[in-house]
């Protein structure tokens, strides 16, 4: 009976101290995501306020050109994708003499 007794009580003081530390270990993991996720938040703060300051900048000219400057670009990548589509289809053709 006395060993069975002393067997429960190391089983029962492994299992605490294995809690014990699986917490702390959590703990510590829990401390450093939330460092990383910090950061972070600072880092996607800083580009907010970045933003926040242009935007607040931006008058009738400044806007006018952004807008340009977009219509630009979404123009050129039209042309890289139109191009992108007639090379791919020059290639099918060029591959199976029957579709022309």
């Amino acid at each position: 009976m006395k060993k069975t007794t002393t067997l429960l009580w190391i089983a029962l003081v492994v299992v605490i101290a294995g809690f014990g530390v699986g917490i702390y270990v959590q703990d510590l993991k829990h401390q450093e995501s939330t460092e990383a996720a910090w950061k972070a938040n600072r880092f996607n703060m800083e580009r907010f306020y970045k933003i926040r300051q242009f935007t607040g900048r931006i008058n009738q000219t400044n806007w006018q050109t952004m807008r340009d400057s977009i219509g630009s670009q979404l123009d050129s990548f039209m042309i890289l994708r139109f191009r992108k589509e007639m090379d791919s289809l020059n290639a099918k053709r060029a591959l199976d003499p029957k579709s022309k």
